[in-house]
This record gives structure tokens, sequence and C-alpha cells, in this order.
């Protein structure tokens, strides 16, 4: 395992497990200079295994059928296209389905698909573990991995369209040509704060958002932060996505408190970014997760002074019911208290969507996600080696 300079914690490995180089993870100009200049071929061919990939959703060469056999048997014996290992898949009565994820050296994510009447939506991770330790929140009790790379923040993204069946040559259009796709949105908010990953979550974007590529409109994806105030004007003016705060506190005592990274970037610094997100505007607002603590967050003095630190940032504010987990030591405000709250927040202006716990049964809603994978050192893991 790697040492990934730029975060200063463990990165994701180069190979996979046979000692073959990935391409997925790669953008269009790469992939093409890798393949022409490793197999000698012209760019045109290495432009087709792009689509193959990214359009189609191949992940065996065998089924790149206008591509010459001895080629397809080359780019088998050098790269790999292959999906994670699905280690379990659970769906709740609700319809949620979560799938915990295996990569290739081990590390375990989980990534899950809320299917709703019009749209559906992927909840994707960016780390393996979480440095934040949120004190309401279940992954920030399992310590950083390590950071995903972007391969593997894509593999989740198609391995669901593999599970949905939603590639072209699955049929996912209608008679009519309509694109009739269950998976239409995309969530940063799995295990991890993105923007603590940040250049393996754009690079991932900028291919998820590549017409040429899987072509997901990034006003389809949203990335939440906890508030790594470097990265956010960044992530407004070369990814352009929509942007999430998972602020949950309108003080800093009490951010601080129950999400230690306010130490670090109180909530001035963090709202003075917010209002200089580039696009945001009335027509595209920024939102505010605002998880409903019992006793803790949810009274009417905190409503009012939530809403009088947000004057002035265009904002919708998602009221996330609390979603308990073993050992939490929270409970969720009455659904009485939290229709209150919202009641004050709307009168000020503010939409207050009371957001709808999904995947409960199966630990799979908001702030419940969580593997049991463990940072093996540097030593340990030469140890294995030997060993095997």
């Amino acid at each position: 395992m790697s040492v990934d300079a730029h975060a200063g914690v463990f990165a994701a490995p180069k190979l996979n497990k046979d000692g073959k180089l990935p391409l997925i993870g790669m953008n269009a100009d790469e992939m093409i200079a890798r393949i022409t200049e490793d197999l000698s071929v012209p760019k045109f061919r290495a432009k087709q295994v792009w689509h193959w990939i990214y359009q189609r959703g191949a992940h065996d060469f065998s089924t790149m059928q206008n591509l010459p056999k001895d080629l397809r048997e080359k780019l088998d014996a050098t790269y790999s296209i292959a999906r994670p290992e699905c280690v379990t898949e659970q769906k709740s009565s609700d319809g949620t389905i979560k799938w915990l994820l295996r990569m290739d050296d081990g590390q375990e994510v989980e990534a899950v698909f809320i299917p709703e009447e019009k749209r559906g939506t992927l909840c994707i991770s960016s780390q393996v573990g979480c440095t934040l330790t949120c004190r309401f929140c279940h992954t920030g009790t399992q310590k950083l991995v390590r950071n995903l790379g972007a391969a593997e923040i894509l593999h989740q993204i198609m391995f669901a369209r593999d599970k949905l069946e939603e590639w072209p040559s699955s049929g996912s259009r209608g008679e009519d040509g309509a694109d009739s796709r269950e998976l239409t949105n995309i969530v940063f908010m799995g295990m991890g704060e993105p923007l603590y990953n940040y250049d393996n979550v754009a690079r991932a974007i900028k291919i998820c958002t590549d017409g040429e590529g899987i072509s997901i409109s990034r006003r389809r994806i949203t990335l939440s932060t906890s508030g790594v105030v470097p990265n956010i004007v960044r992530c407004g003016e070369e990814l352009g996505v929509n942007l999430a705060i998972s602020l949950h506190a309108a003080n800093d005592d009490l951010r601080s408190d129950i999400m230690p990274i306010n130490r670090k970037y109180p909530l001035k610094e963090l709202l003075d970014a917010c209002r200089n997100y580039p696009g945001v505007s009335p027509a595209r607002r920024i939102t505010f997760e605002y998880v409903m603590l019992k006793d803790v967050n949810d009274t009417d003095k905190d409503a009012r002074e939530l809403t009088k630190i947000l004057e002035g940032i265009p904002a919708k504010i998602n009221l996330i019911p609390f979603n308990p987990w073993p050992g939490s030591g929270y409970e969720r405000s009455t659904n009485e208290r939290i229709q209150k709250f919202g009641d004050i927040v709307n009168r000020a202006g503010y939409a207050s969507p009371i957001r709808k716990p999904r995947g409960e049964d199966i630990l799979a809603a908001c702030g419940q996600l969580k593997s049991e994978s463990q940072r093996i050192s540097p030593r340990r893991k030469r140890d294995a080696e030997v060993e095997n």
C-alpha cells in the first residue's frame, strides 16, 4: 500500500491484486496515451476502449467485439477493468439497497442506492473510514484507513449501474427513446470527507461528467462536506457540482463539541466560503444539512440562530431526523419538535424539507455507514506478504 503524500494518509494501490494496471480512473487523454504507447496501437483503437468502459459499461475486454482479438488479449494481459467484489447486498423494507464493496487490497466501503418515484440517488464513499470523528456519525467511529482512488470512487457508480442494468446495452431507454434509468443522481455523502480526498474525488467527478464518459450532469451531483474551507471555493471553480454543508449547529461552541473540524474551520470562515461559492444563486442554492438531535440542537432558539447566521446565502436547510446506531448516545428529536423547528426556518424564507429516513433497518441511513476495514501498518503488510 502506498502513501498519499498530498493527504498524508495511505492511498489506493497502483496495481490490482493480479499486478495489472486499472484503466478505470484514467481520463480520456491519459487512457489513450497509455494504451497507444504500451501496445503500439492507433489512437482510434484506444478511444474505442474508453467508450467501451465508460459508455457501455464493459468489465471484460472480451466483450469489446469491434476490437481485433489479438488486441483484446493484449489488453486483458496488461490492464484491469474489473469491478470490486460485492461482499454483501442488503435491501431495506423501503427499497433502499446497501452494498458492501471490497477493493483489491481487501479494504471495504459501503454505497447506498435510494430509489424514489421520479429519481434514484446513489450515495457513494470517498474514503475508507473517516478522520473527522463527528460525535453523532457512525462512520466517524471508524478511524481513517485510507483514501479511495478515483477508480474506486467510479467503481461504486459503475457497479450500481451494473446491478440496475442501466448501461445502453441493458436497454435502459424506453420504446420512445426516453431515458428510463433509475439512477439519476450522485451524492458524496457516504463514508469519508470528500474534500480531504480532493484530487481523487475531482478526477472521478470529471470523468463522471464527461460527455464522452459516464455523462452525468454536474447538476445531478452533490458533494457534501463537513467544512474543509480551503477546498470549498476550489470545488466550485473546478467542478461546478452542487454543494451541501454538514452544519448541524448554529454556534461555534456547540458545533465544535459535536463536530471537531469546527475548531480548525469555525463558522465564520465556513459561511464566508459558502457566500463566495462559484455559481451560488437563488436558482442554485447551497444545501445546509442539519441533523436533529434531541435536547442538543433542536430548540426554537437554535432554529432562530440558524436562520440568522445564514443571512445573505442562497440556501435551503435539509432537516435530518437523527438515525440511531449502536452506542451513539443520542436520540432523535420528536416529530413535533422537528416540525416546529422547520416552521421557524420556513417562516424565515428558507425551504426546510424534512428528510425521510431511508434504509434504517439495514444501517444504510444518513450517518450510519461503516465497514470493518482497519489500517494495516507497512510492517504488518510486509510481514503478511512474507508469510504468504
